[in-house]
């Protein structure tokens, strides 16, 4: 079963998806301000926090912030119907996803099985083969960590399952299509800008090549290529 965090202070839409996510098998945890979502994130195992941007005490981007500090657990925020702000910067500072409010029971569940699978996709997809490595880059797995010339890098479970999906086609094109499909668990839409936030996010994270060379192409309009 599944821990779940849902931090809102809507009280009547909690009680609502409180009523959905049992049903649907989710073992549910509430919290109705930013610091008090904070402190059960930080003292607590949870597989996804659904996370409101409009909180009292700390906004949902204060609590994200702070989270990633020290864990990676996969958030999916909760944004206002058409602020493309609040979505840029939360993709910006970590998050895996977001999905606009007033939203669809369905989708929601949608969204959130499909982040839940793919923390758990790499490995599945490895076989008995733990550990990837490629040039200054290990893949583990197992613990879905990275490491550059044995130095650890701390990613998202979205950076890691994006990184893992361009170095296992490293020198093929790999579509915006196929990754935003493999990748977040979802059809590419117009305008949906998250996989290049993660994508741009990831980039910044990873260390120069000793010969310069870059890492990623971007195929306008197409997709991306690891370069080998």
């Amino acid at each position: 079963m599944s821990r779940i965090l849902l931090v809102d202070d809507d009280a009547g839409l909690s009680e609502l998806l409180a009523q959905l996510l049992e049903l649907e098998g989710f073992d549910l945890t509430q919290a109705f301000d930013g610091q008090q979502g904070l402190d059960y994130a930080q003292n607590q195992d949870f597989d996804l926090i659904l996370l409101d941007v409009m909180l009292p005490k700390l906004n949902g981007f204060e609590v994200l912030r702070a989270l990633r500090t020290q864990k990676q657990t996969p958030v999916l925020m909760l944004t206002a119907r058409g602020d493309e702000i609040d979505r840029v910067v939360g993709l910006e500072i970590g998050a895996d996803d977001y999905l606009p409010k007033p939203f669809n029971d369905r989708e929601l569940i949608a969204r959130m099985r499909a982040i839940l699978r793919r923390s758990a996709l790499t490995q599945a997809d490895s076989g008995e083969q733990d550990t990837i490595s490629f040039g200054d880059l290990s893949l583990d797995q197992a613990r879905q960590e990275l490491y550059c010339n044995e130095q650890l890098i701390i990613l998202t479970g979205t950076e890691f399952s994006l990184l893992h999906s361009l170095i296992t086609q490293a020198g093929d094109l790999v579509t915006k299509e196929q990754l935003s499909e493999t990748v977040l668990g979802k059809k590419l839409m117009p305008f949906d800008r998250s996989l290049d936030m993660h994508l741009s996010n990831l980039r910044k994270k990873l260390p120069e090549r000793k010969d310069g060379r870059p890492r990623v192409k971007t195929i306008r309009g197409k997709g991306y290529i690891w370069i080998p």
